[in-house]
């Protein structure tokens, strides 16, 4: 784990400050972690993404049944149930990510949790049609901050790409399967014991989620670090020691101009982050009109009732599921190919782009599969199927860009993420309003044929990244910043150990690794701190 200082102080980093820093095989480095904690940790982060993403299609099949009890007859308001929740997932991550890469993902995930849960239960109560909205837009708010923070935690407790990128994959498919669950859901209980119980069982789930998550350790190694430093300082009040995290400590302003604002800055100049949220975004807002798409075909069509359409989703998830072996073998081919030293190997798009290059054309076939199948004469069964490739193109998109990302941005990843996620809920926000109107005028094959050639041409995203991924890394300023801090911290704990080995030969005894002037008792690595020359360009 490296880390950098972005600004120095009289009283923290002066020359005499010695930096604490993670010692080899360090226990409390979440790296080190054993793997049944790290498997603890993954299971409530995926029951956290489950809550989440549910909560977004859980009244799907039920708005008809609400509008019907607020006497709502607007099409464009029907929607807003689904919508309003997906402009909270706008708004979320950009206050939520840069926030946990401040002040740890721990209590920020708790209390966001808590709060989203207290929202689905005023939804569950909600007394007129414009308070259920509020009470929508709230949850979305406070349910993006899994969505935002999950991708980051995976980055802390897994320093193996690969062993990430497996987590990462079991991460999407909980972000898929929640959506998916929801309108089944729904379609059976809005019709037979009213759509407020629909809420009442997302209320039970996050109520049964919220006892394991307060068990969720702070994984976020700068403040794993800073309290290392507290810990230090309070068993010797004498002691300079300071963590690498009080070295970039913000001030308000600079904690709103600084660190807030960075997944906005990340997706405006960051071609790797803004290439990759357009084609996400277009792949997720497609997603959310299935929604609004499957009830015009499926019920409207061939005449099926809400519950039977809501089964329909579950091929979809076939199609996710079915993308998880094939993810698993291209990690074992990518594995042997490093074990043999293979050329190929050395590009580090390498490592996750080929899943998207396989995905990508499968879902706009999808697309046109279920748009000219989809017809009286042809059996419900053939356009139910094309939700198969559907799921697994999804999957692959989703698995090799945001797996790419996490690789390309490291400690920035929840950043980088938090701007995928706001770019992608924006433009699902926005694109199942149309869903109907375009499916009234092009019909159900023109529609499903729009989305699926612009699909195709989302296709060449990351074939480019392929051939001049490289090129744009080296040239991006959060990737230099990173390489700086390796190297700068790399420096530091080389003069450490120099350091020791002076203090070992003037004293005739051996020195732990990680004493500097009488610390070593704490368990703690040090490093000289910084001057302020050198200060390194804040991001």
């Amino acid at each position: 784990m490296s880390f950098g200082n972005n600004e120095s102080s009289s009283t923290l980093g002066g020359s005499e400050d010695s930096i604490v820093c993670w010692e080899e095989k360090d226990p409390e480095n979440p790296y080190n972690w054993s793997s049944g904690k790290k498997s603890g940790i993954r299971l409530i982060t995926m029951m956290l993404i489950i809550n989440s993403t549910m909560g977004s299609a859980l009244p799907s099949n039920a708005i008809p049944f609400i509008a019907a009890e607020w006497g709502i007859t607007s099409q464009q308001q029907e929607v807003l149930p689904i919508s309003v929740y997906l402009i909270g997932y706008v708004m979320g991550p950009i206050l939520w990510a840069p926030l946990s890469e401040q002040y740890g993902r721990r209590n920020l995930t708790i209390g966001t949790f808590i709060t989203f849960t207290l929202f689905t239960l005023a939804c569950a109560l909600a007394p007129s049609w414009p308070a259920f909205l509020i009470f929508r837009l709230f949850s979305g708010v406070f349910a993006s901050a899994p969505i935002a923070i999950v991708t980051g935690i995976y980055a802390d407790i897994y320093g193996d790409p690969r062993t990430r990128g497996r987590s990462m994959g079991m991460f999407l498919a909980a972000t898929l399967f929640g959506p998916l669950f929801a309108p089944i859901v729904s379609g059976y209980c809005a019709p037979t014991i009213g759509w407020r119980w629909v809420f009442w069982i997302g209320l039970i789930y996050a109520g049964a989620t919220i006892v394991p998550l307060l068990f969720l350790p702070e994984t976020y190694g700068p403040v794993l670090l800073l309290r290392r430093a507290k810990r230090m300082r309070k068993q010797d009040p004498s002691a300079r020691v300071v963590a690498p995290h009080e070295l970039e400590e913000k001030s308000l302003k600079e904690l709103a101009t600084v660190v807030l604002t960075r997944p906005i800055r990340m997706i405006i100049f960051e071609p790797i982050v803004n290439t990759s949220c357009a084609y996400l975004a277009l792949c997720y807002a497609i997603f959310y009109m299935t929604f609004e798409a499957y009830p015009i075909i499926f019920q409207g069509l061939y005449k099926l009732s809400p519950g039977e359409c809501g089964l329909l989703y579950l091929t979809i998830g076939a199609g996710c599921l079915l993308s998880l072996p094939v993810f698993f073998i291209y990690d074992n081919i990518l594995r042997n190919a490093y074990e043999h030293d293979a050329p190929w190997t050395r590009k580090e798009e390498y490592r996750r782009l080929p899943l998207a290059c396989i995905g990508g054309p499968m879902f706009a076939i999808s697309l046109f599969w279920l748009g000219w199948t989809s017809r009286q004469d042809v059996h419900f069964v053939v356009p139910m199927l094309a939700g198969i490739p559907f799921g697994f193109g999804f999957m692959c998109i989703f698995q090799a860009l945001l797996n790419y990302l996490t690789d390309a941005y490291e400690i920035f990843a929840a950043s980088a993420n938090a701007a995928a996620s706001c770019s992608r809920s924006l433009l699902a926000t926005v694109l199942p309003l149309a869903t109907t109107p375009m499916f009234a005028r092009l019909g159900i094959s023109g529609g499903c044929s729009l989305l699926g050639g612009l699909s195709m041409l989302m296709c060449a995203i990351p074939f480019v990244f392929l051939w001049q991924g490289e090129k744009i890394r080296a040239n991006s300023k959060f990737c230099l910043v990173l390489r700086q801090r390796k190297e700068e911290m790399a420096s530091r704990i080389e003069q450490q150990r120099r350091r020791t080995i002076r203090l070992e030969s003037a004293a005739g005894v051996r020195v732990k690794a990680g004493g500097v002037g009488g610390l070593s008792s704490s368990g703690g690595s040090t490093t000289q701190g910084p001057t302020a020359e050198g200060r390194m360009e804040d991001v």
